[in-house]
């Protein structure tokens, strides 16, 4: 048999947990309030190796319930794991589901674990002459690996793999295979209750096998060991080492013969398949197995010469409505080039106009925009797109005032299903009409040998271009009647599609930094960081690298003796949970946190906003994402500024980079006050509440009065924090835990605090009871102005997950309506700047605040117009406050 064949032997045990943890901040609920993570991601990597391996042999092998041989030699060995969750328990029954669809040969054997299991089946396909490769992050399979056997290392959900052979595990543990049962034996392994010799971690292991060999020759050399403590143990707790090193091999000798065809790859039950995942709603893994796209009745066709467009023009203004989509060079609407567009009038007919592909099969650029600009400026004209933020600003840039872009696709889902991760056209399709796009890649292909759209024949361009626009046309038709059917259409028309228009143009509009100030930043962080280092270095006793997870852990918990938290399969979790737990009583793990914050500042800020400043603008164009919470929350990306920290000194800092165009400018920052409290004073009607905004009265003051049970002016500023703790706590569904953790008091005191607060305020008690019982009723909450969260986990019998979804109840009418409320100031001021004919800009959103570029001469105008805009944008039972601060930079407009 050739060398060639390959065996895949999937360890099952490890993946699944593997994948429930890859989400477990995170996880991924379905609308039917099921938890998908772990069958999510173990699909995930499946599929991976599947396209990417393509292996000849294939056979996923689980671990068993039953005690095996290990066991009886050590009644302790695994005591100390926990037992499998009972939201990973109850995902299993979908990843065996799956991979019986995947018609994918499965194995266990009782008395055995999986590890057992593989190691044989990897001996005897060796024999055989085919090469096994194990997929698992498990380090004990290291011992297996020899010339035709490797290890597979699925990384970060499925999503990467890193293959480790022999010089893998040399780099890794210092030594050869056949020593890593040597070193397992001496540090042990707590994951598996493996005792291994007390005071002996993995770097003293793996020095002594490198210095005398195998384990028995660490034990018949302890004399020549150097340090005191570890030489006692190995002679005190030798048994115990050897015992450890029984427990770590893998047996390849298991009572499991290998018949190798029965593990070749059949392909999967397509059927069966697709029916889980789309039960699943598993759309991603849809398009990989789905069959190819339907040859559907089409007429799709490239405009040849100016009497054919000149037939389109006049079929459009007939028709009084088109879909559009446009091709371009590049997804950056500044620098992008137009190679064509795509115009449907109709389901199934649509038309390409090239004019910029490199084989020359063109119209003139400048009679097709001549010809179209009339239309596509033509309020009469509707207009319907995919993402049309991104087409019409391109459409700007080329001359055209684009109006009449009344509907958006990828906005229209968004509001049908705002917690769905992804909006794109050819999910879209799949999804709503059963209809598998043709993907870019296979036009312009991907990576390095990547080419440009202009590039493309014409042909093949006009069949994916009119494809666009077709389906674009086809789900605008299906949308249309869900959102009036679902009493969306009104937040749609009148706030998320007039939001595009504003959003475009705080994208083209751009933002101004001081490249100077951020490049002397860079270097003070650069000097801070260095001397932060020293200070670690001169703590740990050595220099080591701070980024290294693995020589952290070792420095951290082996070398200083720090209480272990928690571990992870590699090794010990250095991870920011575990270092601010220890921080309260360590030096080393404060400044270890000190010292990420401040890497990841200047990484993603300091150094990284001057690299994306325009070169043809001098601006930085970030993009505001319109499609990406499930509140209605906008966000931003390249950069991300919703992220940047305002409480730390480094991050104010920052925010001093952000300065007007030039000196006739300055920045104006209008920021709503205690928005999200005066929303819930308002939904909750809480008499006490309300009186107390009206009044004008300090909030948090009042409320760390009314529950210490203090006059007002008895209260600390402690006392107010804490007060202002518990304020935003209860909006946030917090409770006695978390409280007690957020004020590092007892859960029994906090809730107490939570206790007296609905007494004081039992309007809120009965706002949150009845949105909780709404929600469970309807299977969703709204905002104010009708923008739905459908919470289908509200009703799932895994506590964990119900009271998360009882939190977002209670809190997403209160955050989406001030998504809502500062979107329809954003409209209302864009309209009166024009219509007023200001020259001041709008250039930011972040949070609940603008940014705006104001020429000097304006400010008084723009202010009070701001402070009226923002405002009056939502009519509630409590005075809503803006306050409005100005400055030569962002820093400074917040005093």
């Amino acid at each position: 048999m050739s060398q060639s064949k390959r065996f895949f032997l999937i360890d099952g045990s490890a993946l699944a947990y593997r994948s429930y943890f890859a989400f477990i901040r995170n996880p991924l609920i379905n609308s039917k309030g099921e938890n998908t993570s772990a069958p999510f991601a173990f699909t995930n990597t499946i599929l991976k190796i599947l396209r990417e391996q393509k292996p000849d042999y294939l056979a996923v092998v689980f671990d068993t319930s039953a005690p095996t041989f290990r066991h009886e030699s050590f009644a302790e060995y695994k005591a100390t794991r926990q037992k499998m969750p009972d939201e990973m328990k109850d995902q299993m029954p979908r990843i065996y589901q799956i991979i019986q669809a995947m018609r994918l040969p499965v194995l266990e054997l009782e008395g055995f674990e999986a590890d057992d299991v593989i190691g044989t089946l990897a001996r005897k396909a060796s024999a055989m002459g085919v090469e096994s490769i194990l997929v698992t992050g498990d380090k004990d399979f290291m011992q297996l690996i020899t010339p035709s056997v490797k290890m597979l290392n699925p990384r970060r959900s499925g999503d990467e793999f890193e293959l480790i052979d022999e010089e893998g595990v040399k780099a890794r543990f210092g030594v050869g295979p056949e020593r890593v049962t040597d070193v397992l034996a001496l540090m042990g392994d707590t994951s598996d209750n493996v005792p291994g010799v007390p005071k002996v971690g993995e770097k003293t292991a793996i020095q002594l096998v490198q210095q005398f060999g195998d384990l028995e020759s660490v034990l018949a050399n302890v004399e020549k060991v150097g340090k005191k403590s570890v030489r006692e143990n190995l002679i005190q707790f030798a048994d115990l080492a050897r015992l450890s090193k029984a427990l770590v091999t893998i047996d390849t000798n298991a009572p499991i013969g290998l018949e190798i065809e029965q593990f070749k790859f059949k392909g999967f039950d397509n059927k069966s398949l697709s029916e889980i995942f789309k039960e699943l709603e598993f759309n991603k893994f849809l398009k990989e197995i789905s069959p190819a796209p339907r040859e559907e009745k089409v007429e799709y066709s490239a405009l040849k010469n100016e009497e054919e467009l000149e037939d389109l023009i006049g079929a459009i203004i007939e028709a009084k409505s088109l879909a559009i989509d446009l091709e371009t060079t590049s997804t950056d609407p500044m620098r992008t080039t137009l190679v064509g567009i795509s115009i449907a009038l109709s389901p199934c007919r649509a038309f390409y106009l090239p004019v910029a592909h490199s084989d020359g099969q063109n119209l003139d650029l400048g009679f097709v925009m001549s010809r179209l600009k009339p239309i596509l400026e033509d309020e009469g004209i509707q207009k319907y797109g995919q993402n049309i933020k991104y087409d019409t600003a391109i459409l700007l840039r080329y001359g055209v005032e684009p109006r009449g872009f009344v509907f958006d696709t990828m906005i229209a889902s968004y509001l049908l299903n705002p917690s769905a991760h992804q909006h794109n056209l050819d999910v879209l399709s799949l999804k709503y009409l059963d209809h598998k796009m043709v993907p870019l890649s296979d036009l312009i292909g991907k990576g390095r040998k990547q080419k440009s759209f202009a590039d493309v024949p014409v042909e093949q361009a006009a069949r994916y271009s009119c494809e666009d626009a077709d389906i674009t046309l086809r789900l605008k038709n299906l949308f249309e009647p869900k959102l009036i059917q679902l009493g969306l259409m009104g937040l749609f028309k009148e706030v998320e599609m007039p939001l595009v228009e504003v959003l475009r143009e705080m994208e083209l509009n751009g933002v101004c930094i001081d490249v100077g100030f951020l490049e002397r930043m860079s270097w003070e962080l650069g000097e801070e960081l260095d001397r932060l280092a020293n200070e670690i270095y001169r703590e740990a006793g050595e220099e080591f690298n701070i980024n290294s997870t693995q020589q952290l852990g070792y420095i951290l918990f082996e070398k200083l003796g720090l209480p272990t938290r928690k571990r992870t399969k590699t090794g010990y979790s250095t991870d920011v949970e575990v270092l601010e737990d220890l921080a309260h009583e360590y030096d080393l793990p404060r400044k270890l946190l000190e010292y990420r914050q401040l890497t990841k500042l200047k990484s993603t800020y300091v150094d990284a906003l001057p690299r994306l400043v325009n070169p043809d603008t001098g601006r930085i164009h970030t993009s505001f994402n319109q499609t990406a919470t499930a509140t209605g929350r906008l966000s931003s990306s390249d950069p991300n500024l919703q992220n940047i920290p305002i409480r730390t000194e480094i991050g104010r800092k920052i925010r001093r980079a952000f300065v007007p165009v030039d000196g006739s400018h300055v920045l104006l920052d209008g920021d709503y006050s205690q928005i999200e409290l005066r929303i819930m004073a308002h939904l909750s009607g809480d008499r006490t509440l309300i009186e107390s905004f009206r009044n004008g009265e300090d909030v948090h003051l009042r409320t760390a009065a009314l529950v210490f049970g203090l006059p007002p002016e008895f209260v600390t500023p402690d006392l107010r924090r804490q007060a202002k703790v518990v304020n935003f706590g209860i909006m946030y569904g917090m409770g006695p835990y978390g409280l007690a953790k957020e004020l590092g008091i007892r859960p029994k005191e906090a809730k107490g605090f939570i206790e007296n607060y609905f007494t004081i305020y039992p309007g809120v008690k009965a706002y949150i009871d009845e949105t909780i019982k709404m929600a469970r009723e309807k299977g969703y909450v709204t905002t104010m102005l009708g923008r739905r969260r459908y919470l289908p986990e509200i009703g799932s019998t895994n506590n964990r997950v119900r009271e998360f979804a009882e939190r977002t109840a209670v809190n997403t009418p209160i955050q989406g309506t001030a998504a809502d409320l500062i979107k329809m100031a954003m409209i209302n001021i864009h309209r009166r700047l024009k219509e007023e004919e200001l020259k001041t800009k709008m250039i930011l959103q972040v949070h609940d605040e603008l940014v705006f570029e104001v020429p000097r001469g304006e400010l008084d105008v723009v202010r009070r117009l701001i402070v009226e805009e923002m405002e009056g944008a939502l009519e509630l039972s409590v005075p809503i406050k803006v306050d409005v601060g100005v400055g030569d930079n962002w820093l400074e407009t917040h005093g």
